[in-house]
């Protein structure tokens, strides 16, 4: 098995599917052949069934050809493709149909796909890559922390540098073994979509072995370190660090031609050229990509980047500068013994550190005081005011923008403003990092493992998070707790289904019947043995005049007022009857007659603030 398809299955097994295989055919069944098939065989098969599926012999036979048969007969021709290849096929059989196009075609990756094979693989897939990540870990501490080891003298006299720094010659290797490598492949090709005059190798053979070059002083270097450390070499110190000297020198080299870059449009590239761009040659059109970044517009992302990109140069030459002052002051402070303290011989790193914090700032201020001219209403200036500066200096008012244009340009000086204070932050942790190993190389008792002992802190939280979700993620169900709820939502509706049937039931088992408002107001009143003068002994009140029934409003002042309750003579005739009545029939034991209650003829009205009607 190649070794890419060995670290793909131990690195990616848990993405891929629980069962390790595809749904529904393979390319061997397509085909009609067997996994072992040789590609004789393969490409007879493949013939025999291009003549049963290939839909133009299908409607000369006067078949119909359905979109599902057309689709399978344009799968079994890429199984061809994918089977008589031998690296593919090679690639099919271990990773199948899934994870090969997932090898060639990253982005057509499903993260959904993705992460429902991770929350469904087994624990073992994700220690592989738990495994991975602490290997990385260990690669990456490992080396600074047998360095202050050995610096605390914890390892012993007897043990060599060279030795110590073992994980470094392996890194070395890997890395020139890439250099290497990138050397050995040759120009990139061109691809097809590019025209060939305007086509320029990304990646010249001089980039290519000035990469190789420089890396190669600094393991020069390496080498010559440990072995001066270790005494197999009496050199000054001046010519150990020389190898370091041509890697600061090349790279200074490389930094200035790209802080001195011109960022140009098309138009003024062919300006300055003097001709067309298709017509300059392999060599004019190479040192044209060396001395110029050609770009749309000279405003949006892509000069955006190109600045961006000069002023990281600008960054990087201070660092070499500051660099290769400390190298000399070290030298200096190494061979001569001139007794310097080591804050002095550090002091150009102070400085590097205060350059670029400046540096950051600046930019910022740049950034938003162009988004001042733009937009000066962004920053709560007035644009027709007579202090703006713009106004000053241009008659001509900028012109306004677009909502889309003003979230670009906040957009942009938030991200400049972000960039500042990251920088100024991290410079700040540099020195604190500096002013610890200082103390150190100053005779402090603390350990060496303490100025690394910030990153360690940070690898280990890292570590602990990733394995909390590697082997935490569970896959989740939809329809978790939906039975339970169903449950109780039933148990609910039936409770308040029975609840309304009883209140029902006793509406209608009740004997109780609302009192109903007369319609007419009685005359006289007669009952069982007693006759009124007009009456005619039916017992029935009689009204010459109907009165509408009492009804309540809403006042938002007064609350609820009801209304058509004044008391009339009419009222108070019912007023009599009704107190007649009531007497009589709470006396009918006693065959007493009742006793008239005259009602109080002060009384003209009732509102709910006077009685509770309730």
């Amino acid at each position: 098995m190649r070794f890419d398809i060995a670290f793909f299955l131990c690195c990616c097994r848990s993405f891929l599917s629980s069962n390790g295989r595809d749904d529904g055919e393979t390319f061997y069944e397509l085909l009609g052949v067997s996994p072992k098939a040789n590609p004789d065989e393969l490409k007879r098969a493949y013939k025999r069934q291009s003549l049963l599926m290939h839909p133009d012999k299908l409607a000369q036979k006067g078949q119909s050809v359905p979109p599902a048969d057309r689709d399978r007969f344009t799968r079994m021709r890429h199984a061809y493709e994918v089977l008589s290849d031998p690296r593919r096929r090679e690639t099919y059989d271990a990773i199948g149909e899934r994870g090969m196009k997932w090898v060639e075609e990253p982005l057509s990756v499903d993260p959904q796909e993705l992460a429902h094979n991770f929350a469904t693989s087994s624990i073992l897939d994700r220690s592989k890559i738990f495994a991975i990540f602490a290997g990385i870990y260990i690669a990456v501490f490992l080396l600074p922390i047998l360095v202050c080891l050995m610096a605390d003298g914890t390892l012993g006299m007897g043990v060599k540098w060279v030795a110590v720094v073992t994980p470094l010659w392996v890194w070395d290797v890997f890395i020139l073994f890439y250099h290497s490598r990138v050397i050995l492949m040759g120009p990139i090709k061109r691809p097809d979509h590019i025209p060939e005059e305007e086509w320029v190798d990304p990646l010249p053979m001089w980039k290519r072995v000035m990469a190789m070059v420089r890396f190669a002083c600094l393991v020069l270097f390496q080498v010559l370190l440990a072995l001066r450390l270790d005494g197999y070499i009496a050199a000054p110190w001046s010519i150990v660090f020389i190898p370091m000297y041509l890697w600061d020198v090349i790279a200074l080299r490389r930094k200035i031609m790209l802080m001195r870059i011109v960022i140009v449009n098309h138009e003024e590239l062919e300006l300055a050229i003097g001709k067309k761009i298709g017509e300059c040659t392999a060599a004019e059109r190479e040192d044209i990509h060396r001395r110029y970044i050609v770009v749309p517009t000279k405003s949006g992302p892509l000069y955006d980047a190109a600045c961006r990109l000069r002023d990281e140069a600008k960054m990087d030459i201070i660092r070499i500068l500051a660099r290769v002052t400390f190298t000399v002051l070290l030298v200096l402070n190494l061979d001569l013994d001139v007794g310097w303290s080591w804050w002095l011989v550090f002091l150009p790193m102070f400085a590097m550190a205060g350059c670029i914090v400046g540096s950051a700032f600046g930019n910022f201020a740049k950034t938003q005081s162009e988004a001042v001219k733009r937009d000066p209403a962004m920053f709560g200036l007035d644009p027709n005011g007579e202090e703006s500066s713009y106004s000053k200096m241009d008659e001509n008012k900028p012109a306004e923008l677009t909502d889309e244009e003003k979230d670009e340009l906040k957009a942009k000086v938030a991200q400049s403003a972000y960039r500042a204070v990251g920088t100024c932050f991290s410079q700040c942790f540099f020195i604190i990092i500096t002013c610890v190993l200082i103390g150190k190389i100053e005779g402090a008792g603390y350990s060496a493992l303490v100025i690394i002992s910030p990153f360690l802190a940070a690898g280990g939280i890292v570590l602990c998070c990733l394995a909390c979700t590697i082997f935490c993620i569970s896959e989740v169900d939809e329809n978790a707790g939906m039975a339970e709820f169903d449950t109780a939502v039933n148990q609910a509706t039936a409770a308040a289904s029975g609840h309304g049937v009883a209140e029902k039931e006793q509406a209608n088992n009740s004997n109780y019947a609302p009192p109903t408002q007369p319609d007419q107001k009685s005359g006289g009143i007669s009952d069982a043995g007693t006759t009124d003068s007009g009456g005619t002994g039916s017992g029935s009140v009689s009204s010459s005049k109907s009165k509408p029934p009492p009804s309540s409003i809403w006042d938002p002042e007064l609350g609820e007022v009801w209304q058509n309750t004044t008391v009339d003579e009419f009222d108070e005739e019912e007023l009599k009857v009704d107190n007649r009545t009531t007497e009589k029939e709470t006396n009918s034991v006693d065959e007493q007659q009742p006793t008239l209650i005259e009602p109080n003829p002060s009384v003209t009205s009732v509102t709910s603030s006077q009685c509770d009607l309730d």
